[in-house]
């Protein structure tokens, strides 16, 4: 394992007692940020983000009570990027963070997850030995779509050819544009903002954006689906405590809080004024949710 240097404006945004290292799984290099003691916390993210995300929710957690950790998945952030579209699947995904878990990880733990890191994430967390003792979700799905769903609008244009190679790649489309997706445009801007886009700012390396879009099902016999039909198995039979912390004002994945209550009716929902990165606007209740499933 190693520590990755970041760019000085990335730097001074992350409290200094967080780590930044490096772990080899199979032939890619997984960038994870890692801080505290105590019950681990395993974090993450999805698309186009990165560990840096979850800077805030880590500094609200007590380091002596909460061993957090959150990788980037590969194709974002100071992972291991892929020339090879063909790499991002959900398989392959889950696969490679299930290793980083199990090299990691080593007891019972508390699982985090927001957009494609609720599926990707929670298929890893199954498929080791170590228990969840309690999730939080956040604007996410672990859902497969309903037979009469239709794609939104964005994902439909993510399997356009051509033309979504040329505004995801060309236009660094969607990671340019984040702020338009939270409850408070503010709360994604300047230095933030650079912060998301550096890591994909070389059109070699930005593949990931758009692969990850095409992940999501546009059609019944899509791929993704098999794995999402065990991500809502598992979730439908887990007793453990959850907690849904959900931003509203998301045109993404707002709408479906209320689908993850239904399917966990145990779960307590927090629905806020928060968008699609809830992460950088209610990192306080994100962390108050982790402490609460612990203690439950």
């Amino acid at each position: 394992m190693s520590e990755t240097v970041l760019p000085e404006f990335i730097e001074s945004q992350i409290p200094a007692f967080i780590k930044r290292k490096t772990i080899r799984i199979e032939d890619y290099d997984i960038h994870y940020m890692e801080s505290g003691q105590g019950t681990p916390v395993f974090l993450m993210h999805g698309n186009p983000t990165w560990s840096f995300l979850y800077r805030k929710v880590i500094a609200a957690l007590d380091p002596n009570q909460y061993r957090c950790i959150a990788p980037d998945l590969v194709g974002l952030g100071f992972s291991t990027k892929p020339t090879n579209g063909a790499f991002h699947t959900l398989e392959n995904h889950q696969r490679i963070m299930s290793k980083l878990i199990a090299a990691l990880i080593k007891e019972d733990f508390i699982f985090v997850g927001q957009d494609w890191g609720g599926p990707i994430g929670l298929l890893a967390s199954i498929n080791h030995p170590s228990n969840i003792k309690g999730m939080v979700l956040m604007n996410t799905s672990v859902l497969p779509p309903l037979p009469s769903f239709k794609p939104t609008a964005f994902h439909k244009f993510s399997h356009r050819p051509l033309l979504s190679d040329f505004v995801f790649r060309i236009l660094k489309f969607p990671q340019n544009s984040l702020h338009k997706v939270q409850g408070d445009a503010k709360s994604i801007k300047g230095k933030v903002a650079k912060a998301y886009t550096y890591p994909l700012r070389k059109i070699k390396y930005n593949k990931a954006p758009l692969m990850l879009a095409r992940m999501v099902p546009n059609s019944l016999d899509h791929a993704s689906i098999p794995l999402l039909e065990k991500t809502k198995a598992f979730a439908a039979q887990f007793t453990n405590p959850v907690a849904l912390v959900w931003g509203k004002k998301d045109p993404i994945l707002g709408r479906l809080a209320s689908a993850h209550q239904k399917l966990m009716p145990h779960t307590s929902l927090l629905l806020t004024d928060g968008g699609h990165f809830i992460q950088e606007e209610h990192p306080g209740l994100i962390a108050k949710a982790i402490v609460e499933v612990n203690t439950k």
